[in-house]
């Protein structure tokens, strides 16, 4: 078990693969070699990666700016050890649980190589694309300028952080006398984009949900006129294109960064006929639906390696 000892990583690990026969390693690291006949590497190496493990790991670090482990405090680690063959079963069980974790990554790894080769496919321009600015596709506004007094439950308000987090639950809330002040012109409705603009600018998101909410300045509203997709627009919004348009059309002198309105809706985009439009749009959703249904299993598969890791380092559950 390889532990570093030195800097900003101190507490960091990693086990040996069976293949490497010989190596060196630096005065940052520390070598764990355990007795074989006593502790399993395995086992020693899941519980310095637990909760328990980290505090064990912490109690013993010195300095600030330049954190550190002494080898001397390393030997003093307390670990708690069942019997040996309890050591193995705990370690196998978790080693399974690990390349569960593992091939899931791998798989959404292989996943995303395959999206973006598909959007580089499907959203390079044709000869026959159109190209057009936004304002001429959509309704560009922005939400209000002035920050509301917040209250612990009530109208959801969306700021940038609700976009660039994909988060449209955790949000702060207005009452509903301030809603319908800020949406006596406009509102938010399903089908609509909101696009950041201040600070993070030019994420998208597609509101694909019944909405009964409000948004601050530092969002645009996109409103799709009809023979143009929000979908697509959704979609052609994360090319380097239309990222190169928006930085274009920026205020470069502006911190934190920032798009106006009216650049937004000079910002030149390219599309094919609506229902090619579709059909690329449906195909990239697709995609990102399948994405998005690994990376919950992932946070499963995690969430399960956790509270292994609570119940069979601490005892709580036995194996043997």
């Amino acid at each position: 078990v390889l532990l570093t000892i030195v800097g900003n990583g101190t507490g960091n690990l990693a086990i040996v693969p069976d293949w490497i026969k010989l190596g060196n390693i630096t005065q940052t690291t520390a070598r764990i070699a355990p007795n074989n006949l006593r502790l399993n590497s395995y086992f020693i190496y899941q519980y310095l990666k637990s909760d328990s493990g980290k505090i064990t790991i912490k109690n013993y670090v010195k300095g600030a700016a330049q954190p550190g482990l002494n080898i001397c405090d390393v030997e003093k680690f307390k670990i708690p050890l069942p019997p040996l063959p309890e050591q193995e079963a705990i370690a196998e069980a978790l080693s399974d649980a690990d390349a569960w974790i593992e091939s899931l990554e791998q798989l959404i790894a292989k996943k995303r190589l395959i999206k973006q080769g598909a959007m580089q496919e499907l959203l390079t321009p044709n000869e026959d694309w159109e190209v057009k600015k936004l304002g001429d596709l959509a309704e560009v506004r922005d939400g209000t300028h002035q920050t509301p007094t917040y209250v612990e439950s009530g109208i959801p308000f969306y700021s940038v952080e609700s976009v660039t987090k994909n988060d449209f639950k955790n949000t702060k809330f207005i009452t509903e006398e301030a809603h319908k002040l800020l949406t006596r012109t406009f509102r938010i409705e399903k089908g609509d984009i909101l696009m950041t603009r201040i600070g993070s600018i030019g994420d998208c998101k597609l509101v694909d949900w019944d909405v009964n909410a409000s948004f601050y300045v530092s969002l645009a509203l996109i409103k799709i006129k009809p023979g143009f997709s929000a979908n697509y627009f959704c979609h052609y919004s994360k090319t380097e294109n239309f990222k190169k348009e928006t930085d274009i059309n920026s205020l470069q002198s502006a911190i934190p960064k920032k798009i106006n309105l009216g650049p937004i809706s000079n910002i030149k985009i390219e599309f094919p006929s609506l229902p090619e439009q579709t059909r690329v749009a449906t195909i990239l959703s697709d995609m990102h639906a399948e994405l998005e249904a690994l990376e919950a299993q992932l946070g499963k598969a995690r969430k399960v390696k956790q509270g292994m890791m609570q119940e069979l380092l601490t005892g709580r559950v036995r194996l043997v």
